[in-house]
């Protein structure tokens, strides 16, 4: 990864001019076991299935991936991101297989049937209806640990 000061001119000055939006409602609830843990990935690497439509610079949207789902790609672009992690093995940056290694060890309870991926180079602020929308997406599938994962 690398840092800001390090980073093309172009890069560097679109991150540096975003701003940490207000934060109105913060709702902390008690954690449960983590036997009891049903989990969830949100990566920001803009992983999509192949043949899904592929992330656009600065798309507010999510994709869907399956906890089965292996025939992914990457659609962030960003000159100083190194994929060669990623292209090695997919775990780096979604890690379905070690997540369902702990689900069979009983270190949590299960792996939630989908997961979410975020281009992200986007504004947050911008994504908050995306987010909204997938974070009812894991209510319904009763999830209640996020693995959040920021590439």
């Amino acid at each position: 990864m690398v840092m800001i000061p390090d980073m093309p001119d172009v890069g560097r000055g679109f991150i540096q001019d975003l701003s940490i939006p207000p934060i109105s409602e913060t709702h902390w609830t008690l954690p449960v076991p983590s036997s009891e843990r049903r989990v969830a990935i949100v990566s920001s690497a803009a992983v999509s299935r192949r043949g899904d439509k592929p992330f656009s610079w600065l798309a507010r949207d999510c994709r869907v991936l399956n906890k089965n789902d292996r025939d992914l790609i990457m659609t962030h672009v960003a000159v100083e991101y190194d994929r060669v992690a990623w292209q090695l093995d997919l775990n780096s940056i979604i890690p379905l297989d070690r997540l369902e290694e702990m689900a069979s060890d009983g270190e949590i309870g299960s792996v939630a049937e989908d997961h979410y991926t975020f281009m992200g180079a986007a504004d947050p602020v911008d994504m908050e209806k995306s987010a909204r929308e997938t974070a009812e997406r894991m209510k319904q599938d009763n999830v209640n640990t996020v693995f959040l994962i920021p590439v």
